[in-house]
């Protein structure tokens, strides 16, 4: 009797590591490869360095640190989005720079040049954020004072995720995020022709036992009702990973006067920020500024606000 209870302990917990082995397989982030692409937005390349910093659990984290001519100047860190890499956020650094603003693009660990671990997740995007936010801060020229985020899907709800729990930041932009990772992972689990009962069940609820914290703690929805600095959301209408109803939801759930900017794109989003660079600019420069006329006067174009 001891030996078949043992036995079957024993099969439970092989089957538990396959199932985590599994889990952790299906969903790591693809590792995308910096092409060289970045350059046809870099500007002078003496203003452009590649760096090297210290990440959480002795880690590095690449990036590259884009200067303005002018010093002392107000810094934007721009995180990526899942499964990209910093080369998808250069096409914000031409109108930041020319606003007098020093840029670092970072790769978060698992993603571009970074190093890896077992798994990453968006705690630990927020925890590169406030890696790379630091290194920002000791750094001459910049403004220790006068930081502000810029973060893509994953990399906006981190962003927001960072604010909530440390602060220390200006301001927020959030391009594209989700408004709850559970949401998300269902949606995913539904491509995949995955039953959520038990199965899918079971991964969510192992994904949030791995990563260290609830969905319902780190979502959008909860941590921007925590940021205490302005946030502008921007998300295009025919996004179809993380739809604009979410946005409409984060910014229903975030301060008054919370802007939401929507444009005509989907969740990629870099072609079409493009023409709303100026706005972008302009909330990050009074975000630093310590003004509110500028953050509030920009439109929120969502349907009844």
């Amino acid at each position: 009797m001891i030996l078949e209870t043992t036995g079957a302990a024993a099969g439970a917990l092989a089957l538990r590591a396959l199932a985590h082995r599994a889990i952790l397989h299906g969903l790591r982030a693809p590792r995308l490869a910096h092409d060289g692409s970045h350059t046809r937005h870099a500007p002078d390349a003496a203003r452009v360095h590649e760096v090297h910093l210290p990440g959480p659990r002795g880690r590095r984290l690449f990036g590259w640190f884009v200067t303005p001519g002018d010093a002392p100047a107000p810094a934007v860190l721009a995180m990526h989005g899942w499964g990209a890499n910093a080369t998808t956020m250069w096409p914000l650094v031409p109108p930041l720079v020319a606003a007098g603003f020093a840029v670092l693009l970072l790769d978060a660990r698992c993603h571009g040049a970074s190093d890896g671990e077992r798994f990453t997740s968006m705690p630990r995007f927020a925890e590169d954020i406030a890696a790379g936010l630091a290194w920002l801060a000791r750094q001459p020229g910049v403004q220790a004072d006068r930081l502000a985020l810029v973060g893509h899907s994953v990399g906006a709800a981190a962003s927001l995720l960072h604010a909530a729990r440390l602060g220390g930041v200006r301001g927020v932009v959030s391009l594209s995020a989700f408004a709850h990772p559970q949401e998300v992972m269902r949606r995913f689990l539904a491509e995949k022709r995955l039953p959520f009962y038990p199965l899918g069940w079971y991964v969510l609820r192992h994904v949030q036992h791995v990563i260290g914290a609830r969905f319902d703690e780190i979502a959008p929805l909860a941590t921007v009702r925590r940021v205490r600095c302005p946030v502008l959301l921007v998300h295009g209408r025919d996004d179809l990973v993380a739809p604009f109803d979410d946005a409409l939801r984060i910014q229903a759930a975030a301060a008054p006067g919370t802007a939401l900017l929507a444009v005509d794109g989907d969740h990629d989003l870099r072609d079409a920020l493009a023409p709303q660079a100026g706005a972008v600019v302009d909330f990050l420069r009074a975000a630093c500024d310590g003004r509110s006329d500028t953050i509030t006067g920009i439109p929120s174009t969502g349907p009844g606000r």
